[in-house]
């Protein structure tokens, strides 16, 4: 049964190094409803999880599945270029329908919105056939960095957006944009951080890849930004921290993670009633 009304994930990349049966389990065992999944490395020094169909990954994936009750809701990342990556991408949706998977998250250093509007339009096309979306993630060091923007691309494409609480802070997002695109928004990525950004784009990479805090522990307008979207809107809790893990190991993280999403899903509903009654 799902800790609350509102569906609440783990993401792959506050483990990025644990295959996904034991990302599963940890989930599990924290009291997450669903996990997501990398089938494909993001960096040259990330380790690469084979969950082809056929694989022993996969199959032990779908035994720790079968045994927790935790499904995968979506999978990751593919970095749109503009060369030919539609090997890659049906690949990609190949182990996301293997896993049971709706979505698919991209982001684009393509600066050309025609460019990748076509792009995004065939992926589409193909995702069909797996049962698998595309959504667009705005990303604030990438090329589509505004909802706005992603919003446009996204309608035009066929596809959806993931709201990532991280990114969308540093582009400063407002509830009342997430509130006006939320028919696009199948899921949003949660965690926490400083108000102030990093200064340059090597600290915006650091800090997305490798710094985030748990949900309620820094700075965010988590509870309003969760508030402008609909209580059942899943919540995979994204936030990476090579400190947090090396100073209380990855089980005591992921807890710590489930309690602050936990928190900010009471303070979110809150919010909505408050609003509610001064309507």
């Amino acid at each position: 049964m799902p800790s609350t009304v509102t569906p609440l994930g783990l993401a792959q990349l506050s483990l990025v190094g644990t295959p996904a049966p034991q990302l599963i389990r940890l989930a599990a065992e924290a009291g997450f409803d669903f996990i997501g999944a990398r089938v494909r490395p993001v960096t040259s020094t990330e380790r690469a999880f084979d969950l082809q169909p056929g694989s022993l990954l996969l199959a032990e994936t779908l035994q720790a599945m079968n045994e927790t009750g935790l499904n995968v809701r979506d999978v990751e990342f593919l970095l749109l270029d503009g060369t030919d990556q539609r090997s890659v991408w049906l690949e990609m949706m190949r182990a996301g329908q293997a896993l049971g998977a709706g979505t698919l998250t991209v982001a684009s250093a393509v600066a050309e919105e025609n460019q990748l509007t076509d792009l995004l339009g065939q992926m589409t096309q193909d995702g069909a056939e797996f049962g698998i979306v595309p959504t667009l993630e705005v990303i604030s060091y990438q090329k589509v960095n505004s909802l706005p923007q992603a919003a446009r691309i996204a309608r035009e494409a066929g596809c959806q957006i993931v709201a990532d609480t991280l990114h969308l802070s540093r582009v400063q997002a407002t509830p009342e944009q997430l509130y006006e695109h939320a028919a696009l928004i199948p899921m949003m990525q949660l965690c926490d951080g400083p108000a102030a950004a990093p200064r340059d784009r090597e600290g915006l990479v650091h800090e997305s890849r490798s710094d985030r805090g748990a949900p309620g522990s820094g700075e965010f307008a988590l509870a309003s930004l969760v508030s402008a979207l609909p209580p059942t809107m899943p919540l995979s809790v994204e936030a990476p921290s090579q400190a947090a893990v090396a100073s209380i190991g990855e089980a005591a993280w992921v807890r710590q993670l489930l309690r602050g999403a936990q928190q900010v899903v009471r303070e979110a509903a809150a919010l909505r009633t408050a609003t509610q009654l001064q309507h």
